[in-house]
């Protein structure tokens, strides 16, 4: 968990580089072999039974049994509370959702409306493969994007773009 935990946070300069290369790799695979369904279900299931059996053998001599330190410690603490963080957020998510439902069923329905015809209309111009791909690069690098400040600063880029679209309309208005 500690060495995925520095993988996805970009630690050293390669990682994001190999983290988009192991899952272009892996999509590749998938768009050339091209298995029904339930064969990519069972090959997904079995690999996973495959590094459930395989790891807790392997992983001893590849990382080595070196004793646990108080810094390697304290690092699981925090990759497990932000795990918690994380579904916490999730699920204050979704309770927000329901209490929408519940106090402005209008404004619920159109809002679900409006993004699910947008998604279905997102998902109907570009193929699944290529969406899962992108969800899937997007999802692992998020960790290294967030770390190093990258969300950040795009979104304060975006913030002042129309904090400036906003200050031109009030002139024209006045």
């Amino acid at each position: 968990m500690l060495m995925a935990d520095k993988v996805l946070r970009w630690e050293r300069a390669w990682f994001p580089p190999a983290i988009m290369g192991v899952v272009s790799l892996v999509f590749l695979t998938i768009y050339y072999l091209d298995p029904s369904v339930l064969s990519g279900v069972s090959c997904f299931v079995m690999f996973l039974c495959l590094a459930d059996y395989l790891v807790p053998i392997l992983a001893p001599r590849i990382f080595g049994s070196n004793k646990w330190t108080t810094e390697q410690q304290q690092r699981f603490h925090e990759i497990c509370s932000n795990l918690v963080k994380t579904r916490r957020r999730a699920v204050g998510w979704w309770k927000r959702l329901f209490t929408l439902k519940e106090e402005k069923p209008k404004m619920y329905f159109m809002t679900m409306i409006v993004s699910l015809a947008a998604v279905a209309w997102v998902g109907q111009q570009v193929h699944n493969l290529l969406l899962t791909y992108l969800i899937v690069t997007f999802l692992l690098l998020l960790p290294g994007l967030n770390q190093h400040g990258i969300i950040l600063k795009y979104i304060g880029m975006a913030k002042r773009e129309i904090n400036k679209l906003l200050k031109q309309k009030e002139k024209k208005n006045e």
